[in-house]
Formats: structure tokens, C-alpha cells, sequence
């Protein structure tokens, strides 16, 4: 089955077309700066296609991604009956959606009333599947939502100390993000495995969080509310004491919406070392011999997040008694070398023991065991793919 995955932002479009038969992705590319002036990204059998197309909302932005499937760019494709269906990535299913479902205008009525827990992307969410349903009519849509893996944390988890009210009539609790792809790590351990053991899973890229599972479910993860709670990224602060909130708009006068947006993007990794929210950038200084306080700085917010992440592993550790395997995932967990040994090295005492060689010498998209032999825990790197997750959810509840 041809299956086309949208996951759409608020000014972007990303998508690929996964053949889920032999799991192949046919093609994919990226819409992006959508209501600005507009450019087009496609890459199909190694070859790179751009143009600037100007799209004033996400139905331009499909129509140039089908006009652009059908044409001599995806010569996989020749027409848009080869598309059987499509799979949304959605950003939250609240408390209403436990897993992926058909879309219908039910649904996409309620996924409007989950916007005040998502005001900036679940908006754009649901730009994507208007497009695509008014466009590609009569092809079944399905929703995968980041939260869903997460909604298995017990009550004691993902309750917030503060009045019950907040719970009950504004449903602020913990839900947890980038569940697509925990959920496909703790599929692939499983079969590594062998069983549906005890797992930490550390998603780390530009946005990053942790998850504990057990019997192939999560029991606990570290972005909350929203995805700005948890560990450092890239440019969001992580934990702090709200109190900062208070003193940051007094110091600056900024408002409340402000002083998120600088805790969401001015922060975590670009705020600590001045210089950006991409850990590559971050390390060329940091590794150097520059002395300077640029370069402090820098080396810096790179022990901070390491840090951040180890302290989390430590606590699921206690959450989950025994630990089975931990997974390293996404862009910095599946390529930073020093990054993955800095978050690892002290964690001995719990029997997790790096094999320092294995872990430098890794293989690129592939996963890779770079524990010691004598480590009583598995560590392994795995290459996340969260659209072929939305790709065979889709085609489960099509079929």
C-alpha cells in the first residue's frame, strides 16, 4: 500500500510516500516558509528537486506536493489513485484519543477542541488534513498523535501537584511527546530483546526526552504538559522553577506569552552557550582549543545536557527496579559520539557500562550494541523512523 505521510507545521509541510509492503519510502520532501514566499524541497532515487512556489496556506502547500508526486520527479507515481491513503502526524490527542484513528468530522471536531493544549502546532495539524481531505477526496485519512504511547502512565505520574480543579476542568497533566517514535524504539527492542522488557528510551535531537517502559508500555516520560518540560534541547530551557517566570517579566517586562517563547527558543542549548540551538555547532567550538569564554560557555551547556539526561536515566532506573536495555535515538542520540559517552560515563554503578571503541566506531543508520560485554545492561543505538510508524498505523486501520 502507498501511503502518504503529512506532518504539517505551522509555516511547513513535510512529507514522504512509504511503500509499507516492502517498507521503502518512494519519495519525500518539505514545504516550507508557507504563507511567507514559499519554497519546495523533493528527493526521489537520490536526486535533489527545488523550487520556489509561493503558497499562501497548507492546501497550496499539498497541491504543489501532489502536483509534484504525479509529475516526472516520482516516476513511481502516475497518478494520484496510487495514493491509498494518509497518515497525519498530529501533536495531541488529550485524554480523548489512546490510539490512531480514522478520521471523519467527528474526530476533526474534537482534535479542534484539543487547541488550547496545543495552540502552536495541533492548529497546523489540522490545516494538513482539511487540505488533504478537500483535496484527495474519498482517500481515508488517520490520525497519529505524539501523546498516545504515553497515555498508558499511571495517574500518580502524570498528575500535577496543584489543585485537583486544574486536572479535572482545564485537563493539565503530564501527556508526553515524540511518542511515534518511543513507540518504534520500544517495538525494535522488543524484537532485539526478545521480550517486552525493561526499557529507557532517549529521543535526543533538537527537542528531546526520556521514557521509561515496561511490558511495552510507557510508565513514565519526561516532557510534560508541554513539550518544554524535561531535560535541555536545543533551545528550550527544560525544567526550571516557575518562580523564574515571575522574576523574567519583571526584569524585562515582557508578558507571559514572551517569557514562554523565551524559555521555548532562546534557551537550553543556544542560551547557555551563545552560539546555537544545534549541538554541531555547539561542539566545533566546545572541542577546539579556543580559550575564551565562548568556548566555556560552550562546553558548558554541553555538560548541562549531558547531565540533564543521565539525572533522567538515574530516576527511570528507580522508577522501573530493573532495566533490561537503554536506546540512544534521533539525531544526537544516533550520532554523537562523545555526547553518548558523556551521558554514560558514571552510570557503572547501575551495571550500564560502555564499550568506549564500540561506541566510536558505530555504523551509521544501523543499530548498534556499543555496551561492554560485562554491562548488565544492553545499550544500544537506533535509528528512529516515525513516519513508517504513522505508514503502517495507517494502513492497519485502512485495511
Amino acid at each position: 500500500m502507498k501511503i502518504l505521510v503529512i506532518n504539517a507545521g505551522s509555516s511547513s509541510l513535510k512529507y514522504q510516500v512509504i511503500e509499507t509492503e516492502t517498507k521503502t519510502v518512494i519519495t519525500k520532501g518539505l514545504c516550507e516558509r508557507i504563507g511567507i514566499d514559499g519554497r519546495h524541497t523533493n528527493k526521489t532515487n537520490g536526486r535533489k528537486y527545488e523550487e520556489n512556489v509561493t503558497m499562501k496556506n497548507h492546501s497550496d502547500a499539498l497541491k504543489v506536493v501532489l502536483d509534484c508526486l504525479i509529475s516526472d520527479v516520482v516516476p513511481e507515481i502516475t497518478s494520484l489513485d496510487d495514493i491509498e491513503a494518509v497518515g497525519h502526524r498530529v501533536l495531541h490527542g488529550g485524554e480523548i484519543f489512546k490510539s490512531s484513528v480514522i478520521i471523519d468530522d467527528e474526530v476533526l471536531s474534537e482534535l479542534e477542541q484539543l487547541i488550547p493544549l496545543g495552540p502552536l502546532h495541533q492548529p497546523a495539524n489540522i490545516a494538513g488534513i482539511k487540505a488533504c481531505r478537500e483535496i484527495l477526496k474519498g482517500v481515508p485519512q488517520v490520525a497519529v498523535f505524539d501523546t498516545t504511547f504515553h497515555s498508558t502512565m499511571p495517574d500518580y505520574a502524570y498528575r500535577y501537584a496543584i489543585p485537583k480543579k486544574a486536572y479535572t476542568d482545564w485537563h493539565i497533566r503530564k501527556y508526553g511527546f515524540h511518542g511515534t517514535s518511543h513507540r518504534y524504539i520500544a517495538g525494535e527492542l522488543e524484537k532485539l530483546e526478545g521480550k517486552k522488557g525493561n526499557f529507557i528510551i532517549c529521543h535526543i535531537g533538537n527537542g528531546a526526552s526520556l521514557s521509561a517502559v515496561s511490558n511495552g508500555k510507557c510508565v513514565d516520560t519526561t516532557m510534560g504538559y508541554t513539550p518544554l518540560e524535561g531535560v535541555m534541547m536545543g533551545s528550550r530551557s527544560g525544567d526550571v522553577d516557575p518562580s523564574i517566570c515571575e522574576r523574567i517579566m519583571k526584569e524585562t517586562g515582557m508578558t507571559i506569552g514572551e517569557t514562554i517563547n523565551y524559555l521555548n527558543k532562546k534557551s537550553g542549548l543556544l542560551g547557555v552557550s551563545g552560539i546555537s540551538e544545534d549541538m554541531r555547532d555547539v561542539e566545533e567550538v566546545a572541542y577546539s582549543d579556543e580559550q575564551s569564554e565562548r568556548a566555556e560557555d560552550a562546553r558548558l551547556a554541553l555538560k548541562m545536557h549531558a547531565y540533564k539526561v543521565k539525572k533522567y536515566i538515574g530516576a527511570f532506573y528507580a522508577v522501573l527496579g530493573t532495566v533490561d536495555a537503554i536506546a540512544f535515538t534521533a539525531g544526537v542520540g544516533e550520532n554523537g559520539i562523545e555526547y553518548r559517552e558523556s551521558v554514560l560515563t558514571g552510570l557503572e554503578g547501575l551495571g550500564i557500562v560502555l564499550d568506549k571503541d564500540k561506541n566510536k566506531n558505530f555504523k551509521r543508520g544501523e543499530v548498534n550494541v556499543i555496551s561492554a560485554d560485562d554491562s548488565k545492561v544492553k545499550i544500544y543505538v537506533i535509528p528512529t523512523d516515525e513516519e513508517l510508524m504513522i505508514a503502517e498505523d495507517t494502513e492497519a486501520l485502512v485495511k
